[in-house]
């Protein structure tokens, strides 16, 4: 009986032998990255760059930067992604590299009947009024002196934010504060926030879809989300006074604004920045792998950060200087 169980065809055996090494094969031609929504369409493009040029798969899971922090950390996928930097002191715990891989702008969008796209004003602080609950109609006194031009209707607001630990979030909670001494003291900047009006979607897909389907709706997303599903955008007071319409020209002039060389660990703060042009809510998303990883992971990187930069700009990205990208890519030539 037991030489009939370990009697198998040798024809099989071999069979076997060469499925499992097709698998094996399969399987380190394969990238796996999850996190951040605001950089899922740039690592969408550059895994599509990446199968054409090095026959390298790559499977990105849009969950949020925190569940992408958190997953890298447990070692469940090759790289998360985060808008929110990891700590210096969390990177050297786990044996982390972190940089940034592209700049992305988030937006203000609105779904507020009668008022024609793109036209509406706001200012920092009467954003934050809007998500913490001081402004409650579309037609208040403080939103309408900013609106001279536009007869803004008698229709309750309906604020909507991300549900899932986000950086997204994080950045845009994190303008909030900058700008409204109220929010900063009443509610503060992070992935996750204790939000006291409104309701919760998943993902920046989940917030522009609620958003679009919700009269009065307001919400945050990353520019293309906005873009290109046609979802009207809020004109954002600069730093300098003028209202300015997101576009990539008003990114490029927040862009240029970066301080990379006084930027530790390659974070920098574009939050509010100088000059009348100035988009005011920008940010770098970043990558964090591990500091041993596999050749196809650095190669992902290596064309996405070299080859992938007109597709940054196709998405509405703006690269990342490629002297700061070079730096960023030495770290495997050790």
């Amino acid at each position: 009986m037991i030489g009939a169980m370990i009697s198998i065809p040798r024809p099989v055996l071999l069979l076997g032998l060469a499925a499992s090494l097709s698998l094996s094969c399969a399987q380190a031609q394969s990238v796996t990255g999850a996190g951040s929504s605001f950089a899922a369409p740039l690592y969408e493009s550059w895994g599509t760059l990446a199968r054409d040029k090095a026959g390298i798969s790559v499977n990105y899971q849009s969950v949020g930067s925190g569940a992408g922090l958190n997953q890298v950390v447990a070692g469940t996928v090759d790289f998360g992604a985060s808008d929110k930097p990891a700590s210096r002191a969390l990177l050297a715990e786990h044996k982390l590299v972190q940089f940034p891989t592209a700049l992305g702008a988030i937006v203000v969008i609105v779904n507020v009947p009668d008022v024609p796209p793109g036209a509406l004003h706001l200012d920092g602080p009467t954003l934050a009024a809007l998500y913490d609950g001081r402004i409650t109609e579309w037609n208040d006194p403080r939103i309408q002196a900013q609106n001279p031009g536009i007869r803004l209707p008698d229709a309750d607001v309906a604020p909507i934010h991300r549900a899932d630990a986000s950086g997204t979030s994080f950045v845009f909670t994190s303008y909030l504060s900058h700008v409204s001494p109220e929010w900063k003291a009443k509610i503060g900047a992070g992935t996750s926030v204790a939000w006291t009006e409104g309701a919760g979607a998943r993902g920046n897909d989940g917030v522009a879809a609620s958003v679009h389907e919700t009269i009065g709706g307001i919400g945050y997303v990353e520019y293309a989300y906005a873009s290109h599903n046609h979802i009207p955008m809020a004109q954002l007071k600069s730093h300098d006074g003028a209202y300015i319409a997101a576009s990539p020209n008003s990114f490029a002039a927040t862009a240029a604004q970066a301080d990379w060389q006084h930027a530790e660990n390659h974070v920098v703060d574009l939050l509010d920045s100088a000059g009348a042009n100035a988009w005011p809510i920008m940010s770098a998303t970043y990558a964090i792998i591990p500091e041993k990883t596999r050749p196809e992971v650095k190669r992902f990187f290596e064309i996405g950060m070299r080859e992938g930069v007109q597709e940054a700009k196709r998405l509405d990205y703006i690269p990342v200087p490629e002297a700061v990208r070079e730096e960023c890519l030495s770290v495997w030539s050790h």
